[in-house]
């Protein structure tokens, strides 16, 4: 059974010395966290004029680091995985699973395994016992920040685009599976970026930590990583589009219009993210004129890969229109945050 919640403390404020004001601490919340006489304690005040106190040098690594996931032959592997995930996301930095009775199912371990290698950026595999197998997170909030993690999103979707493109010419389904396969590396930094934003929306220490100053960034840096991510998933689907059409080839005529579309939309979506570091407002504002002329080539694009086209293909090609057009949509979606993230600037006092 959960711990209640105690319900708000209302305190006298009082005066002492002719100019300090003093409040009382509530006296579970001092032992819990351990202060006592002559402790030191952090006051940050927030945007919204609320005060936080936290003991000098806390930072997460109290009873939340541990987190323990009993398992059985009926828990699923993909259960099993989204426990892992959730425990990772809000911030342990020790998971184990444990099987109470017997060793852990085969399959389950090599499925958290392997999706620790592919997608968990910074765990490694602390132990492998056959009761238990354990996972610590050793990578720490300064040695990536938010901003690092996302350029780097961005800048692997990218050239996922491009290269899927390029397959769509080349006719090589070795380089469309391994475009499929660099989706994973997308999601670690998009997993690893979800956990540090949740970390600092109620820690202030890791929200200065991960490079940002204010936990009002926290949802957009939350809705900047989705786009890049669901960018990146258009690339992979291109790719997956692709081996399909490597049967019966591409006329230069419809690949001409496609790395047309590709260019543009892939235009928006660059400068869109260079609109996000560069906080240029200006910048994002352009970037929203030129996403509303990308979905306008649209028309143009399906014409011609209804002509040229053979008819089984049109089917997989129109697929791959509206991917490279999502592209262009989610670089509008990142340069809409972007206005609203520094929209301040723009505003005179």
């Amino acid at each position: 059974m959960s711990e209640k919640v105690p319900k708000e403390e209302v305190r006298k404020v009082q005066l002492t010395g002719g100019s300090t004001y003093i409040i009382s601490l509530p006296k579970r919340w001092v032992e819990k966290v351990g202060i006592s006489r002559g402790s030191m304690v952090s006051i940050t005040q927030r945007d919204d004029l609320t005060l936080l106190l936290q003991p000098q040098g806390a930072g997460g690594e109290g009873e939340s680091r541990r987190a323990v996931i009993t398992v059985s032959d009926e828990v699923t592997p993909e259960s099993l995985m989204r426990r892992v995930v959730s425990a990772y996301l809000i911030g342990y930095s020790i998971i184990q699973i444990r099987n109470p009775v017997k060793r852990i199912d085969l399959v389950q371990r090599y499925t958290v395994k392997d999706f620790t290698r592919k997608k968990l950026v910074g765990t490694e595999i602390l132990s492998d016992l056959p009761n238990e197998l354990t996972l610590q997170v050793l990578l720490s909030h300064e040695e990536l920040s938010v901003k690092d993690a996302l350029r780097r999103m961005s800048l692997i979707a990218a050239s996922m685009h491009r290269d899927a493109i390029a397959t769509l010419a080349m006719g090589d389904p070795q380089l469309a599976k391994e475009i499929i396969s660099v989706d994973d590396e997308v999601d670690r930094f998009s997993f690893y970026i979800i956990r540090l934003l949740k970390a600092a929306v109620v820690d202030i220490h890791v929200l200065r930590e991960i490079g940002l100053s204010s936990p009002r960034e926290c949802l957009g840096y939350r809705l900047l990583t989705k786009s890049i991510e669901r960018m990146a998933d258009h690339a992979s689907k291109i790719a997956q589009y692709s081996l399909g059409l490597l049967l019966n080839g591409i006329g230069e005529e419809v690949m001409e219009e496609l790395r047309g579309l590709s260019e543009a939309a892939l235009r928006v979506f660059e400068e869109a993210v260079e609109a996000l570091f560069g906080e240029d407002y200006d910048a994002a504002d352009g970037v929203m004129e030129m996403a509303a002329g990308t979905r306008g080539m649209e028309a143009g694009a399906v014409q011609k890969i209804i002509k040229y086209a053979s008819p089984e293909d049109v089917p997989s090609l129109r697929l791959i229109i509206e991917s490279i057009l999502r592209t262009s949509e989610y670089g509008s979606d990142i340069a809409e945050i972007v206005l609203n993230m520094t929209i301040g600037d723009e505003i005179a006092g």
